[in-house]
């Protein structure tokens, strides 16, 4: 009889790791660099490291385990960090969590004093693809400024702000109303990109820093019957609604 050999599939370490839980998939390659990591017994610091299903894998002792995925989504509130541990022992949002078993990890951030949507699971590809600049997420934020900004000061954000980093691409802003009394402006600004305290610095550049912000949709999601603090998991539809807009199989 002829014998045949078996083609056994394998995937990048890195892959593994994120499917695993540990982080996403652009942090496993900063822990894999580190020399974090051993596959049967023998440290590996290189990226394109491939590993088969039956591969002993271990991060800083600990041996890999696939976890339970899991996609919840919070109505992060103002004065909590968005990371897993503060140096400076300010509240988290992994504090919020707590009786949660699973590690999750947030997808993005949301600044200290920024409110509102927020999504955190331990599906590291799904991370990966949310965040890539290349798949164009929007996100809605809910914004009040200071003072009666004119709608010519809007349209600048709408044709695009040339911030250090470089042109931000054009937002979809809606004027909601002025309130006269207090001298406020209210506006919803829906942009695709992710850059670091991108919305207040757009708000600065055109003379109108922010008072407060929240984020209020993501992709499909949204803080629909959520109140500050709480959390929820994604529903099968939701989930299959955003792994469609970021190409997974559903």
């Amino acid at each position: 009889m002829e014998v045949k050999n078996i083609e056994v599939k394998e995937e990048r370490l890195q892959k593994v790791m994120a499917a695993a839980g540990i982080a996403s998939r652009r942090e496993c390659e900063k822990i894999i660099l580190a020399g974090r990591v051993k596959v049967n017994g023998k440290t590996v610091t290189e990226l394109g490291t491939k590993v088969g299903s039956k591969a002993f894998i271990t991060v800083d002792g600990k041996g890999l385990k696939q976890e339970h995925k899991m996609y919840i989504l919070m109505y992060k509130p103002r004065g909590v960090v968005t990371t897993m541990v503060d140096p400076q022992g300010r509240q988290t949002v992994a504090d919020l969590l707590s009786d949660i078993p699973e590690r999750l990890f947030p997808v993005g951030r949301l600044d200290y004093n920024t409110e509102g949507l927020l999504l955190l699971t331990n599906d590291g590809e799904l991370t990966q693809k949310l965040t890539h600049p290349h798949n164009e997420i929007n996100k809605t934020y809910n914004v009040v400024v200071p003072g009666i900004v004119p709608q010519e000061k809007l349209d600048i954000f709408r044709l695009g702000v040339r911030l250090d980093d470089g042109l931000t691409a054009p937002a979809v802003v809606t004027l909601l109303g002025y309130d006269t009394e207090k001298n406020l402006t209210n506006f919803t600004i829906r942009i695709h990109e992710g850059r670091n305290r991108q919305i207040r610095r757009m708000c600065d550049f055109i003379g109108y820093p922010v008072r407060q912000l929240k984020r209020t949709h993501m992709a499909n999601l949204n803080l629909e019957d959520l109140r500050r603090g709480d959390y929820r998991e994604l529903t099968d539809g939701e989930l299959k609604e955003l792994l469609k807009a970021v190409g997974m199989n559903v």
